[in-house]
């Protein structure tokens, strides 16, 4: 069975995309009106980027794809956000306060466009940050993807430098020319060899014909493609023409491949389309003219529509009626076997649950190693100690599924000798605070730390003079800024289909409070006739009796 989580997982640009009709692109100093869109407006909004186009087209191949990085909190980024679920894209993504990134295109009617950027949050992506924040996601994944475009240089490295190490395969966009990436990419204290240093990580190379030429000096792909491989070792660079198609230098390949022929109403975003649907064509392990073939197909289908990310509701059926190569099983077994029209996105839900049982035992495999041993649960052992050699008691609360954890754990610590309290967080604000004295330690269980019904709880609480435990998979939230003490229960991924219900962070929460639950009863060194006395019913009760 497959360990990975992703097929592909990928960082850089993610934009909301500001399209506008024009009559032609103008000149400085020029002045022109805008064309209307059918429905009077003159302004589409779509989500765009180089990265989250190609995962977004790699997806609609099948591909199990992952998104990382920083994003605003904003409308842009809200917006970002539900585009990435549409494409049933997962998504690791820090809201640190930043600005999402936008872009204004202006596309003509021959498909030609400008576009003018403002990378906000994803240019301030530091290697450091990347590093701490996302190494484990990329090492989760077949293959890595990133960019140069707006995505800073010493993160680019960051990223290929955690995947070589762990053995991911690396694919790298370079989009943009090697003086404009000097100028705009480098961070302070960093130096031009950070350039050289991504392009030598790639395993796969696609730059744009102005950045090869910069590069290389040549305005043949061909021969630029063949400079780009020896110089910097690489297993295929592959060069995109726009309508003249391709070139590849690799040891399997080296030819220049015809794109399809189309009428492009938009050809913004067709260079991603094809880089996603060439990383597709490696996972599915076709020979590379196939493989220029289905990134061919996805670019071509691209400048078919408005934007730069799929219609899901034709494009995938416009690339296979393009593609002429082998044939390949892009549609999973479960779904091809009943039927399912081809067209059709796969489901998020075929192979749910081997997905979810090996998720499970990897998430808290990770959580094991981050919290280390018996240490880690000192203090909030002291803490609870503490507070019942002073008469106090315990509580634990949550609101939504936590509610239940919470149930569990309050049930588990008074059958071990540490008598515990359920505590309805809903209830808290309407009277059941009265249940709580000053000095009592209250356990507090929220994944995200944010919930608001919580946070009124936990307000209330603290006034009445509470001391409080959270338990959480934010260690930056509200919740663990408001903890007296606090346990790390954090997952990546929950191992569902649409990774937002509760799974593998409940089993998280379970975890570390069970494993409190055992130091709490080793201070107490609990008999087996004392747990008999609490215990005397079931199967238990019969087992821990003396005969």
């Amino acid at each position: 069975m497959n360990s990975k989580r992703f097929d592909l997982v990928g960082i850089g640009s993610m934009v909301v995309d500001l399209i506008y009709k024009t009559p032609r692109i103008i000149g400085s100093e020029e002045k022109i009106a805008l064309d209307r869109y059918n429905d009077g407006t003159t302004t589409q909004m779509l989500v765009g980027g180089v990265t989250l186009n190609h995962l977004s087209w790699a997806g609609l191949l099948g591909l199990r794809t992952g998104i990382f990085g920083k994003q605003g909190d904003d409308e842009y980024g809200r917006f970002l956000r539900a585009g990435m679920d549409r494409y049933s894209m997962d998504k690791h993504i820090t809201l640190d306060g930043a600005s999402s990134s936008f872009a204004h295109i202006f596309v003509n009617p021959d498909g030609g466009r400008a576009i003018y950027m403002s990378p906000a949050a994803t240019s301030e992506t530091t290697g450091d940050y990347i590093r701490a924040e996302h190494a484990e996601y990329i090492r989760s994944s077949k293959i890595v993807s990133t960019e140069i475009s707006q995505l800073p240089l010493d993160a680019v490295v960051a990223v290929l430098e955690i995947a070589r190490e762990a053995g991911v395969v690396t694919t790298l966009d370079v989009d943009i020319p090697r003086s404009d990436a000097l100028k705009a990419l480098i961070p302070e204290g960093g130096n031009a060899e950070l350039f050289e240093r991504a392009l030598n990580l790639a395993d796969y190379i696609k730059p744009s014909k102005a950045a090869v030429i910069e590069i290389t000096g040549e305005s043949d792909g061909l021969r630029a493609a063949q400079i780009l491989r020896e110089k910097y070792n690489a297993k295929a660079v592959v060069i995109t023409d726009g309508e003249a198609g391709c070139a590849i230098a690799s040891d399997e390949l080296t030819a220049r491949v015809k794109a399809y022929p189309t009428k492009a109403i938009d050809s913004t975003g067709a260079g991603d389309a094809f880089f996603g649907g060439m990383i597709a064509g490696l996972h599915f392990g076709l020979a590379w003219p196939d493989v220029l073939k289905l990134a061919n197909a996805c670019g071509a289908a691209c400048c078919e529509i408005l934007g730069a990310t799929p219609d899901l509701s034709r494009s995938r059926a416009r690339v296979f009626e393009l593609y002429d190569g082998a044939a390949f099983d892009a549609q999973p077994k479960s779904t091809a076997a009943a039927g399912v029209d081809s067209s059709s996105p796969a489901s998020p839900y075929d192979n749910a649950i081997p997905f979810f049982l090996d998720t499970a035992i990897s998430e808290l495999s990770k959580l094991r190693a981050k919290i280390g041993g018996e240490a880690y649960f000192q203090r909030v052992a002291d803490f609870i100690t503490a507070a019942e050699a002073a008469g106090k008691r315990v509580h634990v609360t949550g609101i939504g599924k936590p509610e239940y954890v919470s149930g569990y754990i309050a049930a588990l610590l008074a059958s071990v000798g540490t008598p515990t309290y359920f505590l309805d967080a809903t209830e808290c604000v309407h009277g059941s605070a009265g249940q709580v004295v000053p000095g009592d330690v209250v356990i507090a269980l929220s994944n995200s730390g944010e919930t608001m019904e919580l946070k009124a709880a936990i307000i209330a609480l603290k006034k009445i003079g509470t001391k409080i435990v959270g338990v959480s998979g934010n260690p930056n939230s509200w919740l663990a800024q408001q903890s007296d003490e606090f346990l790390y229960a954090g997952v990546e991924c929950e191992g569902s289909p649409l990774n937002f219900e509760p799974r593998a962070s409940i089993l998280a929460e379970i975890y570390v409070l069970a494993a409190l639950s055992i130091e709490l009863q080793a201070r107490k060194n609990i008999s087996r006739r004392e747990y008999n006395a609490w215990h005397p019913g079931g199967a238990i009760g019969k087992a821990t009796a003396d005969e």
